[in-house]
């Protein structure tokens, strides 16, 4: 089956969703039957990784199809240019409407980048208070760096700030595609749904957390490791989620754990829903659907949790592709979420060059005309960092480098938990054949030179702005309450044919 011309598109992204347990859609003791269904029915990317394990680097460069440093979005209180296009904007000016619902943890005054609607406010902010300091790189700003209470104080809850936000985001996504279907002159769309669960904390709602009964989720395969054999960043990262101030037991593991996963079963039944509206829409036929996520959760694994890490839970996403003209199947090749940008471009007939410098079209692929081979690359440059960090995934290993610290290489295939480090076994010139390829794809120096400069000016900005007058970047949703339900200079019958869907026939 050919591709129609301008599919819609629709977009769904979860937050921290640890996508080694996604390898053939969820794992079997993941209640998630919808996305098992929609796993069935994709290309699974089995081997997705995210560009940075980190929320708002990571969703700029999915936005954008290019990695942190060409970005500029370092960390989660760094600005995506406004000059800088994003999918959204290439797919608009081709007569898209482009709309997200949701999280997309935008920092600056521009809370757009491209879409032209914008159904709720983020649930981050969006100013520079979250910036970090590498002239004070292992002093913790406690009032918004992670702690461990979100393991401590895992369990049960009738609402959070989180499950109130995702409610809202699930009830705008159907509401506009409900706007969507029953507008007089179709127009192609691309729908973006971005959740904020898994994310933690870990709190979930009491029917789902009841979906766990003891026993049913795996425990950790890899235990805390003795910090004299933890690597140096992995010690930093123990420092900035100020594990020394926590007693962490078995039991708050199994809670977090037990939360995290009833809070995929939330999504599943939200995501189920918007599905649903879709193909009570009858608009399924024409729609791509992408499911993936920003960054994994360590889950505990190492004694790590969250994320800001390059080992497998932090890194792999779960990358789901579907629409009637692919064909389901496994593909097990690494690929990046930074592919998606120019996939969609090219599905609706967009030339991506404009956009990606980093991602590639996995569109042929999808279509079972070539196979994948390239590298896949991710950086980090945020809490807990001292210097950039970079990441080259092949097909059968990883390679992290910093100049700060020993570089890792991981055999995957026979070392899947990432316990054996090979690079001090190389000899000297295979390893400076693994430099010189990042000497090739980087220039680490000024990486480094313009992180600091970023930190820096945003710091002395970020002082100001909060001096005086505030002035908030967070996007206000407005509602023109004049336009809606019935008002008096409204036709009445009008109204209610055009708010009907599917509209009256008469006899």
């Amino acid at each position: 089956m050919n591709i129609p011309s301008k599919p819609n598109i629709l977009i769904i992204m979860v937050d921290q969703l640890n996508g080694v347990f996604f390898e053939d859609g969820p794992a079997e003791f993941v209640h998630a039957p919808n996305l098992k269904e929609l796993a069935a029915k994709s290309v699974n990317y089995s081997q997705a990784y995210c560009p940075s394990p980190l929320c708002s680097p990571a969703r700029a460069s999915f936005m954008c199809g290019s990695l942190p440093s060409k970005t500029g979005v370092y960390d989660n209180a760094a600005e995506l240019p406004s000059t800088l296009p994003t999918f959204a904007h290439a797919l608009r000016a081709q007569g898209y409407t482009t709309i997200l619902s949701g999280k997309m943890h935008f920092v600056g005054a521009d809370q757009l980048h491209g879409f032209e609607e914008r159904l709720t406010t983020d649930i981050y902010p969006a100013d520079f208070g979250w910036t970090p300091d590498w002239t004070h790189p292992l002093e913790r700003v406690d009032w918004w760096y992670h702690n461990l209470s979100s393991v401590t104080q895992a369990g049960v809850a009738a609402t959070s700030n989180q499950l109130e936000f995702d409610d809202e985001v699930a009830y705008q996504s159907k509401l506009k595609l409900h706007q969507l279907a029953r507008r007089a002159e179709p127009q192609p769309f691309c729908l973006t749904v971005s959740f904020t669960h898994p994310h933690d904390p870990y709190v979930a709602r009491q029917k789902y957390w009841d979906l766990y009964p003891e026993g049913i989720i795996p425990a950790v395969e890899v235990a805390s490791i003795d910090e004299q054999d933890q690597d140096p960043h992995s010690k930093r990262l123990y420092h900035a989620v100020d594990s020394q101030s926590f007693e962490i037991t078995p039991k708050d593991v199994a809670n977090a754990r037990r939360a995290y996963f009833a809070n995929v079963s939330y999504l599943d039944e939200k995501i189920g829903e918007i599905l649903d509206t879709l193909d009570e829409c009858g608009m399924r036929e024409n729609t791509m659907i992408m499911f993936t996520a920003d960054h994994g959760d360590m889950l505990g694994e190492r004694g790590l949790w969250y994320k800001m890490s390059f080992f497998e839970g932090s890194m792999r996403v779960p990358l789901f592709a579907s629409a009637p003209w692919i064909t389901p199947r496994r593909e097990s090749y690494p690929v990046s979420t930074m592919d998606i940008a120019p996939t969609l471009l090219e599905a609706a007939g967009i030339a991506s060059q404009s956009i990606a410098q980093d991602g590639v079209s996995l569109l042929a692929n999808l279509q079972n005309q070539e196979p994948l081979r390239h590298l896949v690359l991710a950086e980090y440059a945020a809490e807990g960092s001292i210097d950039p960090m970079v990441m080259i995934r092949d097909e059968h290993s990883k390679f992290n480098f910093c100049a700060a610290d020993p570089p890792q290489l991981f055999d995957l295939e026979n070392d899947p938990q990432e316990l054996q480090n090979l690079a001090p076994e190389l000899d000297s010139d295979e390893l400076e054949l693994r430099i010189a390829q990042v000497e090739s794809l980087w220039d680490i120096g000024q990486f480094r030179d313009d992180v600091v400069k970023s930190q820096r000016n945003r710091q002395l900005v970020y002082q100001s702005l909060r001096q005086g007058k505030f002035q908030p970047w967070d996007w206000q949703p407005m509602q023109d309450a004049s336009e809606r339900y019935m008002r008096n200079h409204l036709d009445l019958n009008v109204l209610e044919a055009n708010a009907r869907f599917p509209r009256h026939q008469d006899d």
